[in-house]
C-alpha cells in the first residue's frame, strides 16, 4: 500500500477536549474520527487494526469449538419484555416505533435475540450443546461518553452464547470459553487481571472479568507490587491490606478497563423465553446457558493505553495495520531510492507481509514523525547519506538502536528479526 493513494489524515496537534492518551493518539494518528459525541467512523488505519483484532478472536473462538453467525440490529420490544429487560436497560436503550407501528429496539446486547433464534431450531439433547457468536455493532445510548471509542453510543463486540443440557455441559464450555479469552488477550500483548464479578443485569451467579490496568479504567483492582498478584477490590482485599498470596507487601489500588466478561447464565432467558430440548426420556427441560463477550472496538484503545511513548502509537505485532513500513527521504538519489523502495515493497509482500510505503513528497521530519505516530512495528528507512554507502536503516519500533544493513541484505535481516 502507497501512503500516497491511501487515507491516512494524521495531525501533530493534540485534539481540543481529548484527556486520554489512546483517545488522542487514535485521532492524531488517523485511525478514527468523531462523527459526533460517542460516534466514530473507522478510518482505513484503524479498520486495518480493528480487523486483524476480529481475526485473533475468531481464531481462538473456532479454536474453542463456537460456529458465527450475525443477528440482527433491529429488535421488536417485545422480545425483551419477555425477560423484562426492556425496563433493566430502558436509561441506555434506544426505542422507537417504526412505520407499522411496531415497537422496536436498537440491540444493546442479544441474549433475548439468541435464545428466539436456538429454541426454533434445537428440540432435542442430541443437537446439544450449541456455542454460537458473532462480532457486530451494539447500539447503548450513554449519557456519558467518555474516552473516544472507549464508552460510545455505538460500539463493536464479540458476543457469543452457549447452549447445554445440564450444568456440568455448561461449566465445560464456561471452561473453554475462560482459556480462549486468556489466549486472545495475550495474543493482543495485553497482561489482563481476571476477577469474579456481579453479573448485574445479565444474571446467573458466576461471572468473570478480564481487566487491564490503565488510566481510563471505570474500574479498580487491586496488585502486589512484590509477587504480582491481583484481584478484585473487597473487603477483606483493599489498598493497604496484606497480599493473600506472599503475605508480605501491601496491596495498591489501580484503576482498570473492562476488556471482556463471560457469565453463567444458567436459565434466566431460556425460562422466560420457554427454549427448551427433549431429554432422552421425552421430559421437556429449559437449556442451559452461558454468555461471553469481548468490547472489541475498546481493545483498540487498551492496546494503546499500553503500548505508546511520548511520539505516538507502538502496535504490538498481530495487531498492526502494517507489518512494515518503508521510508524513503529522497534527495538527490531520489529516483533510486524510491526504485528499491519499490523493491522491497514486492520482496515482502511476497513472503506474505503487509508493508506501507511513505511515497509522499514531504520533509524528512515529517516522514519519521509520521512513521513514530503510527508506530508500524518494523521500519525501513532509505536515507541519502546510507544509501550512498549500500546501505540502509531497519529499526523496531520498540527498540530505541536502529541496524544498519546492506541494501541487498535487507531481506534476510527482516526474515530474521520480524
Amino acid at each position: 500500500m502507497y501512503w500516497s493513494k491511501y487515507f491516512i489524515p494524521t495531525s501533530k496537534e493534540i485534539p481540543i477536549g481529548t484527556e486520554a492518551v489512546s483517545h488522542q493518539l487514535s485521532l492524531r494518528a488517523g485511525l478514527v474520527h468523531m462523527l459526533t459525541s460517542g460516534v466514530y467512523s473507522y478510518l482505513p488505519l484503524g479498520l486495518r487494526v480493528l480487523k486483524r483484532i476480529e481475526d485473533i478472536i475468531r481464531e481462538e473462538m473456532n479454536a474453542a469449538g463456537a460456529t458465527e453467525l450475525l443477528l440482527p440490529s433491529l429488535h421488536p420490544l417485545e422480545l425483551w419484555k419477555q425477560t423484562g429487560r426492556d425496563q433493566t436497560l430502558k436509561e441506555v436503550m434506544i426505542q422507537f416505533k417504526d412505520n407499522r407501528g411496531r415497537d422496536m429496539c436498537l440491540g444493546p446486547t442479544h441474549e433475548e435475540v439468541i435464545t428466539d433464534l436456538v429454541k426454533g431450531f434445537i428440540q432435542s439433547y442430541r443437537q446439544l450443546p450449541v456455542t454460537l457468536y458473532q462480532i457486530q455493532t451494539k447500539f447503548r445510548d450513554e449519557m456519558r461518553t467518555r474516552f473516544g471509542i472507549v464508552r460510545a453510543c455505538e460500539f463493536i463486540m464479540k458476543d457469543a452464547y452457549s447452549f447445554d443440557r445440564d450444568e456440568e455441559g455448561l461449566k465445560k464450555n464456561y471452561a473453554r470459553m475462560y482459556q480462549a479469552y486468556q489466549n486472545i488477550f495475550k495474543r493482543m500483548a495485553l497482561d489482563v487481571i481476571i476477577i469474579e464479578a456481579d453479573s448485574g443485569a445479565m444474571g446467573g451467579k458466576i461471572s468473570h472479568e478480564f481487566m487491564v490496568t490503565a488510566p481510563i479504567g471505570e474500574d479498580a483492582v487491586v496488585v502486589c507490587p512484590s509477587c504480582g498478584f491481583s484481584g478484585g477490590v473487597s473487603g477483606a482485599q483493599d489498598e493497604g491490606g496484606s497480599c493473600p498470596s506472599c503475605k508480605n507487601e501491601k496491596l495498591k489500588k489501580q484503576v482498570a478497563i473492562e476488556l471482556g466478561h463471560i457469565f453463567q447464565l444458567g436459565t434466566k432467558y431460556s425460562l422466560a423465553q420457554q427454549a427448551q430440548y427433549l431429554d432422552e426420556n421425552g421430559k421437556l427441560n429449559p437449556m442451559i446457558m452461558g454468555c461471553y463477550g469481548i468490547g472489541v472496538s475498546r481493545v483498540i484503545a487498551a492496546i494503546i493505553e499500553k503500548h505508546n511513548d511520548a511520539k505516538g502509537i507502538i502496535w504490538p505485532k498481530e495487531v498492526a495495520p502494517f507489518d512494515v513500513e518503508i521510508v524513503p527521504l529522497g534527495g538527490d538519489d531520489s529516483g533510486a531510492m524510491n526504485a528499491l523502495a519499490q523493491r522491497y515493497y514486492q520482496e515482502l509482500q511476497a513472503q506474505g507481509l503487509e508493508v506501507l510505503v511513505d511515497d509522499r513528497e514531504e520533509s524528512v521530519g515529517r516522514k519519521l514523525n509520521d512513521a513514530d505516530l503510527i508506530g508500524i512495528p518494523l521500519r525501513i528507512v532509505i536515507g541519502k547519506r546510507n544509501f550512498a554507502e549500500h546501505k540502509v536503516e531497519i529499526k523496531k519500533r520498540n527498540a530505541s538502536e536502529s541496524l544498519l544493513v546492506d541494501i541487498d541484505g535487507v531481506m534476510a535481516k527482516i526474515a530474521e528479526i520480524k
